[in-house]
């Protein structure tokens, strides 16, 4: 049964590297020069001499950032299902992978900075703070795994907990600045309300197959079946995000 799961794993790693990297290729290929801008304020006084004025940093274009969250997929799933395979399935054999999670630290934390834009985040220290505390969920999510190996007598939730309470904040933080917009008579565009939604609930079911995995309930008991699992909200949730990001926002003209 695991060199069948190995096998099937393999086959889903190369074929996800391949599906990100055509769809990375196309959005390079279809995007126009649509960008957001990135701002910062910073002091002309001693504290409390006045608001500082925001200015503008520079202009970040969206196509290439989608992009470079399907390449990571792609350079991730093309590393474990090719040369890294031997480690990766040593890895899971232990109930652990690493590669996982330091990809998502990086692709899920520049897919809610884009999100954040979106919505009109501009500076850059609060899409740093918000990228910072969305890899931190994902790392607490390894946490749980190192803590909680397969021979494990008890399972010990509370990197999960973390994991949960730095993930809400990015999306409180998006959440407000929705809420605030309508309230100022400017909301964005629909498109942005389908994306918070539809992230919103993907991101959460990372969560739920991990609750599941540890919970060992039904098939997932199999620490394989809650990997197959991530391989396919990957693929749905880094797909979704590009596609409705493609076709809402980078057609617009710049």
């Amino acid at each position: 049964m695991t060199r069948n799961w190995d096998r099937r794993l393999r086959a889903g790693n190369i074929g996800l590297a391949v599906i990100h990297a055509a769809q990375a290729a196309a959005i390079l290929a279809l995007s126009t020069s649509f960008a957001l801008p990135v701002t910062g304020a910073f002091m002309s006084g001693p504290p409390g001499s006045g608001t500082p004025a925001q200015e503008t940093l520079f202009h970040v274009r969206i196509g290439p950032v989608v992009a470079a969250f399907l390449l990571l997929a792609a350079l991730d799933h093309a590393l474990v299902g090719l040369p890294l395979r031997r480690r990766y399935e040593a890895a899971l054999a232990r109930g652990v992978n690493p590669y996982r999670w330091l990809e998502y630290s990086v692709s899920a934390s520049l897919m809610v900075a884009l999100i954040a834009m979106l919505t009109g985040v501009a500076d850059y220290v609060a899409l740093l703070g918000l990228m910072g505390v969305n890899a931190a969920m994902i790392l607490f999510g390894w946490l749980m795994e190192l803590f909680n190996p397969p021979d494990r007598e008890r399972t010990r939730w509370l990197p999960f907990v973390f994991a949960c309470v730095a993930g809400v904040v990015p999306w409180i933080a998006i959440g407000a600045q929705i809420g605030v917009s309508v309230a100022k008579g400017n909301p964005p565009p629909a498109f942005v309300y389908a994306i918070f939604v539809t992230l919103f609930l993907l991101f959460n079911s990372f969560a739920v197959n991990q609750a599941l995995q540890y919970a060992r309930v039904g098939r997932w008991r199999d620490y394989r079946y809650g990997e197959w699992c991530y391989l396919v909200l990957s693929l749905v949730a880094k797909s979704l995000l590009a596609w409705q990001v493609f076709a809402n926002a980078l057609v617009l003209k710049p």
